[in-house]
């Protein structure tokens, strides 16, 4: 059996004001508190003694590499994302960083956020440009239905806002 993964499809490149400084955020808690913390007790296990058998070092040394690599990745990902600060030329279209609100075949509604991937979170409404749902909604605009294909079947929708400013306050 082979270990071989096919590489990941690229993600976009776009990322909303906020995703940016959160992202920056996380890159400065880890680089300027998280890092030199578990350095410094890290040192102080090594100093401890017999290492092979010295769990803080062992685990230690684990966190480092974590923080390390999330660093990196961090510090390559904020060079390629493009910062989108300005909304569209045409605001009552679905585009990057818009809320729309949809209603389903039965009536319930939805709202949702698209964001850059980075920026994923379910729980706050916040979907992927890259996801089949944002994909089906940029470039549409109010009172404009459209379907996508889920794993529960094909579902209805329509849209029945477009904002590009959070009423909800969230």
């Amino acid at each position: 059996m082979s270990r071989y993964r096919p590489p990941a499809p690229p993600m976009a490149p776009y990322i909303t004001v906020e995703g940016e400084a959160a992202l920056r955020a996380e890159l400065e808690q880890l680089w300027r508190i998280e890092r030199p913390k578990v350095t410094q007790s890290v040192s102080e296990a090594a100093a401890q003694g017999d290492r092979s058998e010295n769990a803080e070092y062992t685990y230690g040394k684990k966190r480092l590499r974590e923080i390390d690599s999330r660093v990196r990745f961090l510090r390559k990902r904020l060079e390629v994302l493009k910062v989108v600060r300005d909304p569209p030329s045409d605001p009552n279209k679905v585009y990057f960083g818009a809320w729309v609100e949809l209603e389903d075949e039965q009536g319930a509604p939805a709202r949702y956020r698209i964001v850059g991937p980075d920026e994923l979170d379910p729980a706050r409404g916040y979907i992927s440009i890259d996801s089949p749902l944002a994909r089906a909604l940029l470039g549409k605009g109010v009172d404009a239905e459209f379907a996508i294909d889920t794993p529960k079947g094909r579902r209805e929708y329509v849209i029945t806002s477009v904002s590009y400013r959070d009423s909800a306050g969230g």
